[in-house]
């Protein structure tokens, strides 16, 4: 029974991490092409937004969001958040190196290197099935007095940091529009889970079909002011930030935030063994130690020189 079961779900699974890998090099590419496009409009004195290079980042954006809702509707989101970092490692910093001339030297090749391997560790120990499959199971963890808690802690985190902390520290501070664009996918993330889920009933002419709407409608809403928001400070952050330093430090805390809004919400992890757990926890310290890498290169370099030699001693 087990093994029809995992036959049964391990299919949808397989193409949403497939969609979450192609679209996580799409992803990769938006971070470059925006920060290419700002580049030059700079050098030129206008605006970004009348670059042609900007636009296609942000093109690459939305169709790398409309990947990641497919991906995160077909598989678990412990597997699909952490395959961002195959957009971090190859599509971002691979293409910065060549078209931002940002440095990738031997410590940045080994952080791409470990960010795959922990990736491939990921998927091998992630769960075989989902643990929310309709709109009422849905309604019911969103009113879960610890997710309402969580969300309201991100919702005040979220205003002081744009209205007070972010016009001050901003531009001195990385972490300021890393952490507000982190916290945002808490709601990103679950709101394209969600959503997939909503549609199902509220498109189906059930009796439930009125009150699956609303909730569509409502995740919808959530979904599109976060990934606004989300937009409007990536882009504040790669005025004044590397690229690389940027996608690597943001891939880490927004793995971080979404894997606990998830565990919350979803909890994916109650159908992960114990040993698939600390698979998975060690698959996420591999990638998390792969991005630090790549953060690293982005300010250090190696340079390799033969040992010292000693006065040569007279037999």
């Amino acid at each position: 029974m087990m093994t029809s079961e995992i036959r049964e779900t391990s299919p949808p699974i397989a193409a949403g991490v497939w969609i979450a890998v192609i679209s996580s090099f799409i992803n990769g590419s938006t971070f470059v092409l925006q920060k290419k496009g700002i580049l030059r409009s700079r050098k030129r004195g206008g605006s970004y937004l009348k670059d042609g290079v900007w636009w296609s980042g942000t093109l690459s954006m939305i169709v790398g969001q409309i990947g990641n809702f497919l991906a995160y509707n077909a598989a678990p989101t412990v597997v699909v958040t952490p395959l961002g970092a195959l957009g971090c490692c190859l599509g971002e910093a691979v293409l910065a190196s060549y078209i931002l001339q940002e440095q990738l030297n031997v410590l940045g090749k080994l952080g791409c290197v470990l960010c795959c391997c922990g990736s491939v560790v990921l998927i091998i120990h992630s769960p075989k099935s989902e643990s929310v499959t309709s709109s009422l199971e849905l309604e019911e963890r969103l009113a879960d007095p610890v997710f309402v808690a969580y969300s309201l802690l991100v919702v005040l985190l979220l205003v002081v940091l744009m209205v007070w902390v972010a016009p001050a520290h901003g531009t001195s501070n990385i972490m300021v529009y890393v952490s507000i664009c982190s916290l945002l996918g808490s709601f990103t993330v679950t709101s394209c889970k969600g959503l997939g889920l909503a549609a199902q009933d509220a498109f189906s002419g059930g009796p439930s079909s009125s009150r699956a709407l609303g909730l569509f409608l409502g995740l919808l809403g959530t979904l599109s002011v976060s990934i606004l928001i989300q937009f409007t400070f990536i882009n504040k952050a790669l005025e004044h930030y590397s690229s690389n330093m940027f996608e690597a430090i943001y891939y880490v805390t927004f793995t971080s935030t979404v894997l606990t809004a998830s565990a919350i919400l979803f909890r994916e992890w109650t159908t992960v063994g114990l040993v698939d757990c600390l698979g998975m926890l060690c698959g996420l310290t591999t990638v998390a130690v792969g991005v630090l890498l790549l953060r690293i290169s982005s300010e250090a370099s190696l340079t390799w020189k033969p040992a010292a030699r000693g006065p040569d001693k007279m037999d």
